[in-house]
């Protein structure tokens, strides 16, 4: 097929009947955004005999997509790529913008999450929360919190999403420092693009702020989490699990957005 030099929502399906609701997500956030959908499957290498085969399968997903949103571009990407190359690839040749993954599956994505410089949007199948107009972002003292609000400000400005930020609660002087600096530079961003926005002082440090936004985000009208990925991935985390893997489970079919600190995220173009 020829690729386009436009930018895309990339779904990756599975071929199983749960594609349906992960590509309706994906259709909405083109919508959103004004963007390319692109339905994706990458296979094994010793899936190969099966090419053609998938090849079709792809191509009949698109075909419901065109007869149900005439309007919409859409496009069928087949690869067989490492987990480890396949982000890169997708950023750099396709124009990738924003990953639609199925979050009953964090395991298969989890090393193409640690390479990734796409968002990764986490999304039950079965999932209806899909407005994408009211998020909430925690805030700790990473300097990479302003990937995360950037983000969450195209939200804001292309779909009038309110946006709610709660802040790390740290102890010493430096932690909280730097948290302060984010919160401050995070709403000037929003009010910059006139973003309606409510901020909250949480009780929990910088460790455990995410959890206490997942806590905020299931009691209230959020329909959206935006959150940072782990900085640093140390045995333990593989042992006991990544912070964002527990962050998306306790999500149950709230949508999860993981943004990666430790690559340059790729931006929208308007």
């Amino acid at each position: 097929m020829t690729v386009s030099k436009e930018q895309k929502i990339v779904v990756f399906t599975e071929l199983k009947d749960s594609d349906q609701g992960l590509i309706v997500h994906g259709l909405k956030l083109a919508s959103i955004f004004k963007k390319e959908l692109c339905l994706l499957y990458n296979y094994r290498p010793k899936q190969k005999k099966q090419h053609d085969e998938f090849k079709q399968k792809l191509q009949n997903y698109a075909a419901i997509v065109k007869q149900e949103v005439p309007k919409q571009k859409v496009s069928t990407l087949l690869l067989s790529e490492s987990q480890t190359q396949l982000t890169d690839l997708l950023a750099e040749d396709y124009e990738a913008i924003i990953v639609v993954v199925n979050s009953l599956n964090f395991k298969d994505y989890s090393t193409a999450l640690a390479e990734t410089s796409i968002p990764f949007l986490f999304v039950h199948p079965v999932s209806k929360i899909m407005d994408y107009n009211h998020l909430l972002q925690p805030i700790d003292l990473r300097k990479e919190i302003s990937d995360s609000s950037l983000w969450c400000s195209y939200f804001g400005r292309f779909n009038a999403a309110q946006i709610v930020t709660i802040s790390a609660n740290d102890k010493t002087r430096e932690a909280k420092q730097n948290v302060l600096k984010n919160t401050e530079l995070t709403r000037k961003l929003y009010e910059k693009f006139k973003i309606v926005h409510k901020r909250f002082r949480g009780s929990k440090s910088s460790l455990r702020n995410v959890f206490e936004a997942l806590e905020l985000a299931l009691a209230s009208d959020c329909n959206l989490l935006v959150i940072l990925g782990s900085s640093n991935i140390t045995p333990l985390d593989l042992l006991i699990g990544l912070p964002e893997r527990k962050v998306i489970k306790g999500a149950g079919k709230l949508p999860v957005m993981v943004i990666n600190p430790r690559k340059d995220n790729y931006i929208l173009c308007d």
